[in-house]
Formats: structure tokens, sequence, C-alpha cells
């Protein structure tokens, strides 16, 4: 489950050991893969908020201070506009996080990849412009896989949490699309940007987890994890979302953003290869054909997008 990810604005220095800011990259990508089975090992019903609350937590005081002298730099404009993006990001990861508690993790990393689908829809139909021919014969290739990987077992109805997942990446689409709109956040710095909206996201956790009914507190939550939950969490917080996020600002100085995006997408090959060989979950023979369709139909639909300048 990825965080919000720095603007990939950048001018990117070609070199011929640009293989070198792969690594690393291709590293987040795998990592976020295992977010999904992470999230689901150490995540009930009653405890998705305030695993959220501590998630986050952890790592939002490091950004802070890393970014102190930016970030009070911030204009008022900006900190609202981060601040906005900041609660649909909240969205995001509730949808998320309640939709892996009720589907598998290999679901749950395949579906949210349809964010690479519904973006450029969603841009298409913003601009009134028409997709090409080949996204759209994308687009379909990746429904199809979608339909087939939720009846895995036989035709049935998708799940709660399939469902949610859907949510999710249409919540992510509408992320990417707010970003590219508030015009306030344009020229912010990327890291001052990232901690306004995780910390309006972490806002909304405790708001919610105030709130009775809504599940365990943080506390509470805290106070009944073994080695193996704290372990999971510290694997969320800092390799998911600090590593990460840091690894993305290293890497569009020293590489293309187009190249950034490819190997990122490559994150729901992951969460199945997680799901599968560490979960033991298991597919079935219309799971793995529409894993296989989903995979074919976004790497398709990325390279239909992306411009063939910047690629390296």
């Amino acid at each position: 489950m990825t965080v919000a990810a720095p603007a990939l604005e950048a001018v990117p220095r070609r070199s011929p050991r640009a293989w070198l800011a792969d690594l690393p990259v291709l590293a987040v990508a795998v990592v976020w893969g295992g977010s999904y089975l992470a999230a689901k090992g150490i995540t009930t019903t009653h405890t998705v908020i305030a695993v959220l609350v501590l998630r986050f937590a952890l790592v939002l005081p490091v950004l802070v201070v890393a970014g102190w002298t930016r970030l009070r730099a911030l204009r008022p404009a900006q900190l609202r506009g981060a601040g906005l993006l900041g609660l649909v990001l909240g969205g995001i990861f509730l949808l998320e996080t309640y939709g892996v508690v009720h589907t598998s993790a290999t679901n749950a990393g395949l579906i949210i990849s349809l964010t690479m689908i519904f973006t450029p829809l969603a841009e298409a139909a913003v601009r009134r412009q028409a997709p090409s021919l080949g996204f759209l014969g994308a687009a379909a290739v990746s429904v199809a896989g979608v339909v087939l990987l939720t009846q895995g077992a036989g035709f049935t109805a998708p799940s709660t949490g399939d469902l949610l997942i859907l949510g999710a990446a249409l919540a992510r689409t509408l992320h990417v699309l707010l970003m590219a709109r508030i015009e306030a956040v344009q020229d912010a710095d990327s890291l001052s940007l990232t901690t306004v909206q995780l910390g309006a996201a972490v806002l909304v956790f405790a708001l919610l987890a105030a709130v009775p009914g809504t599940g365990d507190s943080p506390w509470a939550a805290a106070a009944d994890f073994g080695p193996a939950e704290w372990a999971g969490l510290a694997f969320l917080s800092v390799f998911c979302t600090l590593f990460a996020f840091f690894v993305q600002m290293w890497a569009v100085r020293r590489t293309s953003p187009s190249r950034v995006s490819l190997l990122l997408g490559t994150e729901p090959l992951w969460a199945a290869v997680a799901g599968i060989a560490v979960g033991g979950e298991e597919l079935g023979a219309l799971g793995y054909a529409g894993a296989l369709l989903v995979l074919g139909g976004t790497a398709w639909g990325r390279r239909a997008v992306l411009p063939a300048a910047g690629t390296s």
C-alpha cells in the first residue's frame, strides 16, 4: 500500500549506470507488494483504524524533523491544498486496509493496480480527449482480468473486500487528479507536501479512533501486539513509508520519472508473489488467468500512456 509519492518533476539525468538507481526503486515495489500481506497479518476488522494511527504516527515525526525548514515555508494556500489531498489519502488508506481484511493480499494488490488504467481514463474525460484504441484495449484486458481474479473459486459475487479495494483504486485516481488540478500545490516542496498529507490523514484516523464503536483504540491494539505484530507494523512504517518515500525522492533525480513509474508499476506482481508464496493463498485456474490478464493489461496500458521521451 503506497504513500503519497513525491512529484516526479525532476529533470532526469541520463547515465549508463541508470540501472544502479533501478535497484532501490525495485525494492520499493517489492516492499509495497508485501505491504498487503503485512497489513492483513496485523489487522482485524476491530483494529483497522488503530493500526493506521500507529503506522503513520510512528513516521510522521521523522518527516517533520527532516523537512521542518521547508515545511514552515509553505503558504496558507499550499497548506489547504495539501490538507485536502490528505483527506483523500486518508480515505484511500481506510478503503485499502478495510478491504485487505476482507479479501486476499493477492487480490488486493492486483485490483489496486487498476489505478494505472482509471487515471488515464479520468484524465481523458476531464480533458475531453478520447484515449487511444491501444489503451482502451489494455483497459478491457485489465477489467476482464479482475473479473476472473475475483472468481478464482467459481463465479460468485465479488467479495466486500474486493469492492473496497476497487473503491480505493478509484480514490487513488481522484488523488492523482487533484494533485494535478490544485494549483497551490504545484510548486510545493515534495517532502513538505507529503508530510502535510500524512498529518491530515493521521488526524482523520485519530478522530475516528475517538468515536465509540469504531474499533479498538490505538493504545489497546498496541498493548495486544506481540513480536510478530510489532515487526509487521515496523515493516509498514519504516520500509513501506519512510524508505519508500526517500528512495523515490532520490531516484527521480538520478533517472527518468517514466522509468521510476514503470518500476513501481511492478507492485501488483510482488503482491501476488507474497500472497501466494508467503501467505499460502490459492487463486484457482480462473484466478491465475485473471492475474496474468491484470498484469499484462496494466503493463500494456502503462506503455500506451507513458511518453517515449524521458525513458532510459
